[in-house]
């Protein structure tokens, strides 16, 4: 199952979202238009799940920092998040776009008397069989403060849609951190650190069998990426600590093993990358995989998605500002969302809704060669004179 549909209302940077999502999705646009809170409103769905809803709220500095940013009397003060999960086979509940199997929709708002908790204003579940949760009810009109948690959180009251509850837990995020990599002592790094601080503990925990074929899938990408390092290895050092070992041909020692350490940051990125593909139980979400990647590797980005998700149900949404990931010729226009920030919050479309877009993909133009132009700030190339001395 994959998440098939995303609908944003007042979150963060977006006053309305309405958009349908593929196995693969890539979202481009200008600086500080909204990309990351984007996947963040995919995550909030899940820390509700494994963290419960206020926490998920607290953690992003209360309704006040949730509620639309942009600074127009027509934002509302609710927000809503709904996601369509499902796939291909499944019932077209919102258009033919978007088929879903199921639809979480949760609207809240500031809970009065405090600013940093929200209350459920409303929360509905629509399944296959019709309308399976519509709140609020009667228990919560006798009892209010059930309001403050989503029935989507607790096992006594998810029975029947347990499926989208498991399906969102499986989320993960990934933004690979080179340094906490290398020194995770450094920092206190959490179960599926989302900077990749567990990254070698992850690796050291995983079934044998599992790790092995995992680490020969690795190790033929970093042959190509980074030809003069081989074998890439598990390895415990004296003190029993786990480390990434690898041999560079063109080091003087031949025979000692280099660890994380001393591998640059693309190798990491690309490790840790490939790593989280491959473990992935559900949506993975990434912040510009591209960064420290030399641009060839980077085009082959989304081949890699492709044959990694083979035999998998899993869905990569990401964000990016690279031109050259956009170049491989596989990648479609409805794969692609779009963001650009307006007066009254930024918008999100996928390509195949850009007219210009549209018109320039008829003149057999790659997508990143048409989208391009939509993911650049406004005057970019007068940031260099506007440094001059007047």
């Amino acid at each position: 199952m994959r998440i098939t549909h995303l609908r944003l209302k007042n979150w963060r940077n977006f006053d309305n979202v309405d958009v349908s999502l593929q196995d693969r999705v890539f979202i481009v646009g200008p600086n500080a238009s909204g990309k990351s809170n984007l996947l963040d409103a995919l995550r909030f769905l899940k820390e509700v799940v494994t963290n419960n809803f206020q926490n998920a709220v607290k953690a992003r500095g209360g309704f006040g920092n949730i509620n639309c940013l942009a600074d127009t009397p027509y934002i509302s003060d609710e927000v809503t998040v709904s996601v369509g999960i499902g796939d291909d086979d499944s019932t077209s509940f919102m258009n033919d776009e978007s088929p879903a199997k199921w639809i979480y929709e949760l609207v809240f708002k500031r809970s009065i008397g405090s600013g940093n908790k929200a209350t459920v204003k409303r929360e509905k579940v629509y399944g296959q069989e019709g309308v399976l949760l519509k709140r609020p009810d009667q228990r919560d009109r006798e009892d209010p403060g059930g309001l403050l948690q989503t029935h989507l959180e607790q096992a006594n009251a998810n029975k029947k849609f347990r499926e989208i509850a498991e399906f969102l837990s499986y989320i993960s995020y990934l933004h690979v951190v080179p340094q906490f990599i290398r020194h995770p002592e450094r920092v206190a790094v959490a179960d599926r650190d989302p900077f990749g601080g567990d990254l070698v503990a992850r690796i050291a925990n995983t079934d044998e069998e599992i790790r092995k074929e995992r680490l020969a899938i690795i190790n033929k990408a970093l042959r190509i990426v980074a030809p003069q390092m081989e074998n890439l290895q598990l390895v415990q050092d004296t003190a029993g600590l786990w480390h990434l070992g690898g041999r560079y041909q063109h080091w003087k020692s031949q025979k000692a093993l280099q660890d994380e350490r001393d591998f640059s940051d693309g190798t990491l990125r690309l490790i840790g990358l490939m790593w989280a593909l491959l473990d992935s139980k559900g949506p993975i979400l990434l912040e510009e995989p591209e960064l420290s990647l030399h641009s060839d590797a980077v085009r082959q980005i989304p081949a890699i998605f492709s044959i990694l998700q083979m035999g998998k149900s899993s869905q990569v949404i990401l964000t990016t500002h690279s031109r050259e990931m956009l170049q491989d010729p596989g990648i479609g226009p409805r794969e692609v969302v779009s963001i650009q920030p307006t007066a009254r919050g930024s918008i999100a479309k996928t390509a195949d809704k850009l007219e210009r877009v549209h018109k320039i993909m008829q003149m057999d133009f790659p997508v990143g060669d048409a989208i391009h132009p939509a993911t650049q700030a406004d005057n970019i190339n007068d940031l260099a004179a506007k440094l001059l001395p007047a």
